[in-house]
C-alpha cells in the first residue's frame, strides 16, 4: 500500500499540495482540518498571523504533521520558499530570525506598531480573498537575492549570477542570470517581502550556503 501524503507542502506559487518532499521548516496558518483522504477543505488560514516555524517544538518536542490541537503544520522546502507563500519568522521559535527581519523591516517600511501591523500588510499583499496569490511584474535585474519569480512559467529563485529553479528534489541545473536580466518577470514573493529582503534579512536556505 502506497503512503498517504497529507495536503501540507507549500509551494512558492502559493499552492498547498500533496507531495512527498519533506520540509526544512513548517508553517502556522491556524487550524487547517484534512479529510479522510489527508486533502485539505476550501480554507487556507484561520488568521492573518502566518509565521515560519521550527520543526520541532523549542522545548524540543516534536509536533508532528498532525499535532492534536491548536494548528495544521504546513511544510516548506526552505524559508525562501515559505517567504513566497506569504509567510515571516515566528518570534517564538526563531527569535533571531524574527528580530532580523524586523530590523530590516523598519528599514524598509519603518517602525510598526507591533507584529500585527506586519501581518496585516503581508496580508494585503500576498492573497487575495478567493485564495489567489497576489503577483506583480518587475524587471528582474532589480530583485533581491531569494526572491521567487515565474521564469517559463516554473518558479526560480534569484540567488546572484542565477537564477535556481524550484527542484524538491534537486534535479535542476540554475541558469545565468545575466542572459535575461533585462526580462520584466512575474514575483511571486510578496512586495513587502521583497523590500525586506533588499534591506538585508538572508532567509535559511540550507543549498544556498
Amino acid at each position: 500500500m502506497s503512503r498517504m501524503h497529507l495536503q501540507n507542502r507549500v509551494l512558492p506559487t502559493g499552492e498547498i499540495v500533496s507531495a512527498p518532499f519533506r520540509g526544512t521548516l513548517t508553517g502556522n496558518r491556524g487550524i487547517l482540518p484534512f479529510d479522510a483522504s489527508g486533502q485539505l477543505g476550501t480554507s487556507r488560514w484561520k488568521h492573518q498571523h502566518w509565521i515560519i516555524c521550527t520543526l520541532t517544538h523549542p522545548r524540543g518536542r516534536y509536533h508532528g504533521p498532525q499535532p492534536a490541537r491548536g494548528w495544521t503544520p504546513l511544510f516548506f522546502l526552505n524559508e525562501a520558499v515559505a517567504l513566497a507563500a506569504g509567510h515571516r519568522p515566528c518570534a517564538y521559535c526563531r527569535p533571531q530570525a524574527y528580530r532580523a527581519w524586523q530590523r530590516a523591516w523598519i528599514d524598509a517600511h519603518g517602525d510598526p506598531s507591533g507584529h500585527k501591523e506586519m501581518d496585516a500588510a503581508l496580508h494585503a499583499a500576498r492573497v487575495t480573498r478567493n485564495r489567489q496569490q497576489i503577483r506583480y511584474f518587475a524587471g528582474l535585474r532589480d530583485l533581491p537575492d531569494y526572491t521567487f519569480v515565474l521564469f517559463q512559467e516554473h518558479p526560480h529563485m534569484v540567488l546572484g549570477q542565477h537564477l535556481v529553479p524550484f527542484a524538491p528534489d534537486g534535479n535542476a541545473d540554475p541558469l545565468l542570470r545575466h542572459k535575461v536580466d533585462d526580462l520584466q518577470v512575474e514575483v511571486l514573493t510578496p512586495g513587502p517581502t521583497v523590500a525586506v529582503l533588499a534591506s538585508g534579512y538572508r532567509p535559511d536556505v540550507p543549498e544556498a550556503r
